[in-house]
């Protein structure tokens, strides 16, 4: 299949398996699913009653008191004690195996694709990294909530959005689903079309 440059008659040719794959929805939700769960840190953590230092003695005899027993005054009953369930760290992270994970990202990029989201450009440059510039290749484009991909990272171009809402820049390697679907468009530049399918393939 072709895609058309955006504001010319040219087109590239590419492969129908990475950009003309049908849209899989299940598959698609557990790879979001899963990059989503791979970015929550885990780290939740509380003490039980053996964390907590202290309470090693016995803090009153077992009878004659008139009070209840109580080996420790560290139990969750007492002040300053542990926590009766506490929170452990964790690992949120879900299985996805690659064969798995490129074919979700194939179907995305296809949809986008179908959706006439996708607009594929020859290059997107700035002179200096100045936010007017980006704003103004953006309107050139028709575009304002977009995602930007290209072949490699481009720091003036990075710099020139930062101060844009709803506009990130990144590169082919730092692609992820959640991008993807998250903005209104996607740019890519001829470089980005043919490393994603050569990442996808």
């Amino acid at each position: 299949m072709d895609l058309q440059l955006h504001n010319s008659k040219e087109t590239i040719a590419v492969s129908d398996a990475v950009f003309g794959l049908e849209y899989k929805e299940s598959l698609i939700h557990q790879l979001v699913t899963a990059y989503m769960a791979a970015a929550r840190s885990g780290t939740k953590a509380q003490k039980t009653r053996s964390d907590v230092s202290g309470g090693g003695i016995k803090p009153w005899r077992q009878k004659g008191t008139g009070r209840a027993r109580s080996g420790t005054s560290r139990s969750p009953l007492w002040r300053s004690g542990g926590v009766t369930f506490a929170a452990q760290p964790r690992d949120f992270t879900q299985k996805l195996n690659k064969k798995m994970y490129r074919v979700g990202m194939r179907s995305i990029v296809s949809e986008l694709n179908r959706q006439q989201r996708l607009i594929v450009v020859e290059d997107i440059t700035v002179d200096a990294p100045k936010t007017k510039q980006m704003s103004a290749k953006l309107a050139g484009l028709g575009v304002s909530k977009t995602l930007i991909i290209t072949e490699t990272g481009d720091e003036k171009l990075y710099l020139s959005a930062r101060n844009l809402p709803y506009v990130e820049i990144t590169d082919v390697a730092g692609m992820n689903p959640v991008s993807l679907l998250r903005y209104d468009h996607v740019v890519a530049t001829v470089g980005a079309v043919r490393a994603i399918e050569e990442a996808l393939s």
